[in-house]
């Protein structure tokens, strides 16, 4: 491939190779990301309901077992008070 070329020579060429290289590569970005499947706005709005819901139960499940775990370390520290 001509581009594949251009790669390596640019890699024996120095900077001004490199340079010369750039635009071959923003081409290259350019195929990659026309082929990017991108998600509709349907999927994007239920996968980020997802996320904020699975936050939030996973918020709750988190403050509820330090708060247990609060509580039998306050009762551990009490009996070795006494």
């Amino acid at each position: 491939m001509v581009g594949e070329d251009r790669v390596a020579e640019a890699s024996k060429g120095g900077i001004g190779a490199w340079l010369r290289n750039i635009p071959t590569f923003i081409n290259q970005v350019k195929a990659e990301t026309a082929k990017v499947v991108w998600p509709t706005r349907r999927e994007t709005v239920m996968t980020a309901i997802m996320v904020v819901i699975l936050t939030v139960v996973l918020g709750i499940f988190f403050f509820t077992v330090d708060w247990g775990f609060s509580r039998i370390v306050r009762f551990l520290l009490s009996l070795a008070q006494q």
